[in-house]
């Protein structure tokens, strides 16, 4: 199949975005900022997939010529199949009902490509006007009608980039409703460096949101030279919508072989394999939702794939060490590694949480503690840390548990602070080397020996080890910061108190 040359002149990274964004706006007043993903990805995934089939299409009649067959098409050149009268210039045109039309259509397409698109575009009802009013969808679809988005449209990577570009607008406009399917890019930038994905690896993340971290690995790979398509990407997602969110990612990124699963990783894990055990990969990595207080804890012991580490149950009420007992359960021997974004409080809060850090501890999987500068998420405020697990650590840090404190290494924001890339490079760098032999500014680092973390009783608070802060300081630290998960936990049972009451007919 041959395939015509891109022209990035026709329509530039810029001017894409804009568009892109000009369908968000489209259903400003009607639709809340944060659920415009539920309704503008779909319909950007449906144009693009229409789009692509008419390009596959004619590039299939122009090297067949008379030997054109639908059959060889379907197989040779097309990657989704479109069921007649599926189409966008179908359902486009449409002025009566156009939402049942389009609904129709949806269906149609995601049944005709069952191992591929079954559930991608979401629960969205189009044909609800309480929802999304006709004007609005028509305003909506037309946007994307003034654009082609095939391969002879846009360079390389545009769409993707401009995926990404929506992904964070959206969650900016979501604020917190945004933690649910989205980490920042300098965050999971920063994780996939530190982990260091090579080509023929398992990725898995076990609450992957919007499939960022999946796509990141790929492009580091890319990156460093290595085939982007030997990796092997597995996700789940427990959110219909975000799942269907994280599938057309990996599409629109040019990716095709990967799983990605709906469904509660902890009640039914569903990245399994061909004997029904969990699935075990190369990188494990996840930003899970912290302090998850309905986590199946009552069965957790019983747990059919042996979760619960060291026979140690987390608490009803926080799940932080279950996503990790999780997490290390999928590692691979030998070759494993784990990077998880998790709360100040997972280092410190007693209890069987103390017995999890020492359970990590005395099994030498603890390989470092990195803490980070406070506000970067959309979810929260709190500063948060990574945690990072190997099966093998190297035999320098055998023994040991490398801790770094990043916290001042931040680029200040108007509603969030980011990681420049200088910022990543030197927190990379400090990993890597163990040590800050290259005098980066803002990054302290100390190599602990075992022994001086059980004497602080498997206390991981980074206060505690790093030099330049004192004992005193490591306690306000952690005080701190467990007054502020407290206060966030407190404003969310707030949050869902007023909601219930309004739902009840009071006033709040």
């Amino acid at each position: 199949m041959t395939l015509a040359p891109a022209n990035p002149d026709h329509l530039t990274q810029r001017e894409l975005e804009q568009a892109l964004w000009a369908a968000a706006n489209a259903l400003r007043g009607p639709v809340d900022p944060g659920d415009f993903k539920a309704y503008v990805f779909p319909i950007l995934f449906y144009k693009w997939i229409s789009d692509v089939y008419d390009y596959h299409h004619d590039q299939a009649v122009e090297d067949l010529g008379d030997d054109w067959t639908q059959e060889i098409e379907d197989e040779d050149y097309q990657t989704f199949f479109i069921p007649k009268g599926a189409h966008w210039d179908d359902t486009y045109e449409v002025t009566k009902n156009p939402g049942s039309v389009l609904n129709k259509a949806l269906v149609a397409i995601q049944e005709a490509n069952p191992g591929k698109l079954a559930g991608v575009f979401g629960d969205v009802n189009w044909a609800n006007t309480e929802r999304i009013p006709e004007s609005a969808l028509k305003a909506l679809m037309g946007v994307f009608d003034r654009l082609t988005l095939d391969p002879t449209h846009m360079a390389g990577d545009m769409l993707g980039s401009a995926y990404e570009y929506l992904l964070r607008e959206f969650a900016e406009a979501s604020g917190k409703k945004a933690g649910e399917f989205f980490t920042p890019r300098h965050v999971v930038h920063l994780l996939v460096k530190i982990l260091n994905p090579q080509a023929g690896d398992s990725i898995g993340d076990p609450a992957c949101g919007s499939a960022g971290m999946l796509v990141e690995t790929v492009e580091a790979v890319k990156l460093a030279g290595g085939n982007p398509e030997s990796l092997m990407l597995y996700g789940q997602e427990q959110n219909l919508t975000t799942a269907g969110i994280a599938r057309m990612n990996l599409y629109l990124h040019g990716l095709e072989d990967f799983e990605i699963k709906r469904g509660d990783t902890f009640r039914e894990p569903k990245l399994l394999d061909d004997h029904g055990r969990l699935r075990k990969f190369d990188v494990v990595i996840a930003n899970p939702p912290f302090s998850l207080d309905n986590w199946p804890s009552a069965t957790w012991a019983k747990d059919p794939h042996k979760r619960a580490l060291g026979g140690i149950v987390p608490p009803a009420k926080n799940g932080d060490w279950a996503w990790i007992q999780h997490m290390l359960s999928t590692m691979r021997d030998e070759t494993g590694r784990v990077g998880v974004v998790m709360p100040h409080g997972t280092l410190f809060r007693g209890g069987r949480e103390a017995d999890m850090r020492k359970y990590v501890i005395e099994n030498d999987l603890l390989e470092a503690v990195i803490g980070l500068p406070n506000n970067l998420f959309y979810s929260t405020s709190i500063p948060v840390t990574l945690l990072i697990f190997r099966a093998k650590k190297d035999e320098k840090r055998a023994g040991h548990v490398l801790f770094i404190d990043a916290r001042a290494r931040f680029k200040p924001g108007k509603n969030q602070n980011t990681l420049s890339g200088d910022d990543v490079d030197a927190i990379t760098a400090t990993y890597m080397t163990g040590d800050d032999a290259d005098g980066y500014g803002g990054v302290n680092v100390r190599l602990v020996p075992r022994r001086d973390i059980e004497a602080n009783g498997y206390d991981l608070n980074i206060g505690r080890y790093i030099q330049t802060e004192t004992k005193a300081e490591a306690d306000v630290d952690a005080a701190l910061a467990a007054l502020r998960e407290a206060q966030e936990r407190m404003d969310a049972a707030r949050a869902a108190l007023d909601l219930r009451l309004k739902e009840a007919g009071f006033d709040a």
